[in-house]
């Protein structure tokens, strides 16, 4: 348990009250647990106060799907948080594709009240340490102390890359944001994410030049798959680069920026132009290259290690810091397992890591068992099984390649345990010991596509493996090493019962797979149960 000012101890603090922060205090409250969140705001989601700072989401809120059962709704609703109360849900609060920020923010104002959650405002953490096994947290002149700390607060502050110069550049937090401001200038915007694109899509109409400049190409989501890549709703500047406009992506390096008299110099080194140099002038330089985790209020005694790109924190396949006890992650700082992956970056993502780390949690800290359900180590049952979860679950179809459901055959009673939503890569740690189990993800094909429009598809269940759109990838594994894996074909609209295509080439593989292992079942039925899917 944890303590606050007076000397009590709390169980679990947060430290955050944006949509990660409130998710998890939303779990912990549901569980009874002790928990509080701390926010220094006066209200929760401040981030989307500022950002973005043109205000329209890239998160879908797709509101019309034809489908009246919530849960899969929620595959195509990237912005509402998991509750129970069906009058919290995003799409009640706007109709739009791209809804904007503040609507988002008056859905986060009501998510915390009606759920009345234990969140104190205004409580601005300025230091955290950890003494005698606890997290003491100091806010101005409180003190609070916990057993299990979680950082939900989000980025810190901009991710500002060393370039020579990069102080003349105005941040992405403090740019004009009126288009009217760039008319007739020449603006270089470093970076090529969905910030510097939305940027130059607001000035487009506007400025004389817009040069994006960074040293990568653009990485478009709809090659990547990952939802935070450079989006397809700001084509507008890749149509004008290639219809001669002057508009420009440069792939490059900045070699130094400097001014002289009221314009500004960069010199760039070309990366695909065997080294060729440039000497560039303009009216105002942009910087708009992302966020970082700031690791400044954390003391000595439990400062988190960073990932390999050093603005996120490392964690482990619990979302557990890699290297301090007891130090959690939440929100979009959890995304370091799965980078540029699934979607842990973002509500529709994080939401069900969320969701699975209240349950950890509660295992570790409070002595709750993680949660299974029984069924017979029968291939029929359990092609039944494993195809509801697929056509059902929002959480595999949300994380894909990331969260898995699991069946652990147990040797002792010959029955199956079911778990759901648990990252795969935790997984395999945690059930190691087994001789047999299964996951079940849903995954990409192949991205080495010339052109992801234009894919040749090969419709037959033997060569389901070469599927290109998004399909369900069941794995068996021994210990640490993985057996096999079937994938099923893929489905324009994301339905996998077909009796051919699906259900016999699944229940194949796992009754041959369930025979080889030693556990003696029968092939009677010959799928008859599994059919009906």
């Amino acid at each position: 348990m944890a303590t606050t000012g007076s000397g009590r101890v709390h169980r679990y603090l947060i430290i955050g009250a944006g949509p990660g922060g409130l998710q998890l205090s939303y779990f912990l409250q549901r569980a009874g647990a002790d928990y509080l969140t701390l926010e220094r705001e006066d209200s929760p989601g401040g981030f989307f106060r500022h950002y973005p700072r043109h205000r329209r989401l890239i998160s879908l809120n797709k509101v019309h799907t034809g489908e009246k059962d919530p849960e899969i709704n929620l595959r195509w609703d990237w912005n509402s948080l998991l509750n129970d109360a069906p009058g919290l849900l995003f799409p009640r609060y706007s109709q739009e594709y791209f809804p904007r920020a503040d609507d988002m923010v008056r859905y986060l104002a009501d998510f915390q009240r009606e759920h009345a959650l234990n969140v104190r405002f205004s409580t601005a953490v300025d230091r955290v340490e950890k003494v005698d096994g606890l997290f003491v947290v100091h806010a101005a002149d409180q003190v609070f102390r916990a057993e299990c700390l979680i950082m939900a607060a989000g980025w810190g502050g901009p991710h500002i890359p060393d370039i020579p110069g990069i102080e003349l550049a105005v941040g992405y937090e403090d740019m004009p944001i009126a288009p009217e401001d760039f008319t007739g200038r020449r603006v270089l915007i470093i970076g090529k994410g969905n910030s510097a694109f939305e940027t130059a899509q607001a000035i487009l109409g506007h400025a004389a030049v817009v040069h994006l400049a960074s040293r990568h190409p653009v990485r478009f989501a709809w090659t990547s798959k990952h939802p935070g890549d450079v989006r397809g709703q700001y084509g507008a500047l890749l149509d004008s680069y290639w219809f001669k406009t002057l508009h420009g992506v440069l792939e490059c390096e900045i070699d130094r920026i400097w001014r002289e008299g009221d314009r500004f110099k960069a010199e760039i080194t070309y990366t695909l132009a065997d080294g060729e140099k440039a000497l560039l002038e303009y009216d105002t330089v942009l910087r708009c290259t992302g966020f970082t985790m700031d690791t400044a209020l954390f003391d000595a005694s439990c400062r988190p290690e960073l990932a390999p790109n050093g603005r996120m924190p490392a964690i482990g396949p619990d979302f557990r810091s890699a290297n301090v006890e007891g130090l959690y992650f939440a929100g979009t700082l959890m995304q370091g397992r799965d980078f540029k992956g699934a979607s842990s970056a973002f509500i529709d993502g994080f939401r069900y890591n969320l969701r699975t780390l209240a349950r950890l949690l509660a295992e570790r800290y409070d002595r709750v068992p993680l949660g299974h359900r029984p069924l017979p180590a029968d291939p029929d049952q359990l092609t039944a099984a494993m195809l509801e979860r697929v056509n059902y679950s929002s959480a595999l179809w949300t994380q894909f390649e990331y969260l898995c459901d699991v069946y652990v055959v147990d040797e002792t009673t010959g029955q199956v345990r079911h778990y759901e939503d648990l990252p795969e890569d935790y997984a395999v740690d945690r059930f190691a010991e087994h001789a047999l189990y299964f996951t079940v993800t849903l995954r990409w094909g192949p991205r080495d596509h010339g052109d992801v429009f234009a894919i040749q598809r090969n419709p037959t269940p033997d060569r389901a493996h070469e599927s290109a759109f998004l399909h369900p990838v069941v794995r068996a594994w021994r210990h640490r090493d993985m057996l096999g894996e079937q994938h099923l074909l893929e489905d324009l609209l994301a339905v996998w019962r077909d009796p051919i295509r699906h259900v016999q080439p699944l229940r194949a593989f796992l009754a041959s797979t369930l025979e080889e292992r030693g556990h003696g079942l029968e092939e009677q039925g010959h799928g008859n149960d599994a059919e009906g899917v």
